[in-house]
């Protein structure tokens, strides 16, 4: 970097290393020779109709039709919904709106969707960690534990606040949001309703608890919208990405107390929805399109069922956590090298093994069945060469 540009760069984005998306990593540009199964997203696309006759005019803050549909689909009013560019905005609109950078942080429990951190970072607010337990549950006790000092300071006698020590402890655990992922991202796992509510309840008055249901439709029965009455500080997260099969056109909804959402109307874009993704989320959230979503749902949850119980016959690869959402994660002993050879064999796949607790680990986005078929099958000629290998060590 140019001495005059590293200067005038924000000190806490020098070293921000970016979240490595699966478009990062593996351009689409680099077409249809290769099977994307690197991104949870559906291998499938549905066909949509654009009108041209308003594109010469800004689109609407916030579409009246969009609002009005998903209101019907997750059964709350237009007043409870801020449409956004995919679920990401609505995570940076959150920290915006309610962290002071350089003040204020967030909680996440990895092993979970990297952005919560990164954005955090992104504005300069700090990042706690709760870390998910051995099973992959979250620490209801370990987050709660936060929210018992949250805000401590203001409870302080003055003569306590002279202390220094005391001080910095007291404002060291200024939470003000909550991430969960419900089912989580890599690990598949669903969040016992009793955990949200005991979160919830601790955060009281002190935090916004944010509830990240991106890949719901696919374990519809952990839902948790009707909390979004009983707890004002909840605030939920969904997307048309997974199982409407959408990630192409970033569309995203923050579920929330119409007090939030009129916060976050504040720090939005003026035009956050291009009126092409307006139309198309509309005719994705009509009765026909949602018809179409449940279909799409069930043939993944179906080839998801499969693939998994194939991949558990495999020698060398152990299926982790669960599988709640689109995708599967496995671990294998061999994974470095597994990730080369079907890289190099055009199918790609997610390395997760950076992430807290997911050493060796693998991700794999459900595909198509002809898609799946012919992973499990490279997957199979992996393992036979590394065989073949042994064997001929063991000789030698």
């Amino acid at each position: 970097m140019s001495d005059w540009l590293d200067k005038i760069t924000n000190a806490h984005i020098r070293d921000l290393i970016p979240y490595e998306s699966a478009r990062r990593l593996f351009a689409a540009s680099e077409g249809q020779s290769k099977v994307w199964l690197n991104a949870n997203e559906s291998p499938t696309a549905e066909t949509f109709s654009i009108q041209s006759e308003q594109l010469n005019r800004y689109p609407d803050c916030q579409p009246h039709n969009v609002l009005a549909s998903y209101a019907k689909y997750a059964n709350l009013t237009a007043q409870q919904i801020v449409v956004t560019r995919g679920a990401d905005e609505g995570i940076e609109l959150l920290i915006r709106a309610f962290c002071q950078p350089g003040v204020d942080k967030v909680l996440v429990c990895p092993p979970t969707y990297g952005m919560y951190a990164i954005s955090a970072n992104t504005f300069n607010v700090g990042v706690e960690k709760v870390p998910l337990r051995a099973d992959f549950s979250v620490d209801v006790a370990g987050v709660n534990a936060f929210a018992e000092n949250a805000f401590a300071k203001d409870a302080m006698p003055e003569d306590a606040m002279a202390e220094d020590a005391m001080a910095e402890n007291a404002i060291a655990n200024n939470i003000k949001l909550v991430f969960l992922c419900s089912p989580n991202n890599p690990t598949g796992t669903l969040i016992p309703q009793e955990s949200i509510e005991s979160i919830a309840q601790a955060y009281q008055d002190k935090a916004i608890v944010v509830l990240d249901e991106a890949y719901i439709e696919f374990s519809t029965e952990a839902q948790q919208t009707a909390l979004l009455n009983k707890y004002r500080n909840l605030v939920i997260l969904r997307t048309l990405s997974k199982g409407f099969a959408l990630a192409g056109i970033r569309c995203g909804f923050v579920l929330s107390s119409p007090e939030i959402k009129s916060i976050l109307l504040k720090v939005i874009a003026p035009y956050p929805v291009p009126d092409p993704v307006a139309q198309i989320a509309a005719q994705a959230l009509s009765e026909q399109g949602i018809a179409l979503m449940h279909k799409n749902v069930s043939r993944l949850s179906q080839a998801l069922s499969l693939l998994s119980d194939k991949l558990s016959d495999i020698a060398h690869v152990s299926l982790i956590g669960e599988q709640c959402g689109n995708f599967v994660l496995f671990k294998s002993e061999y994974n470095k090298a597994l990730m080369t050879f079907l890289v190099d064999n055009n199918m790609l796949i997610r390395d997760q093994s950076k992430q807290l607790m997911l050493d060796n680990c693998l991700r794999i986005s459900i595909g198509t069945p002809a898609q799946n078929t012919q992973l499990v099958a490279l997957i199979h000629t992996f393992f036979a060469r590394i065989q073949n290998s042994n064997n001929q060590e063991a000789v030698s």
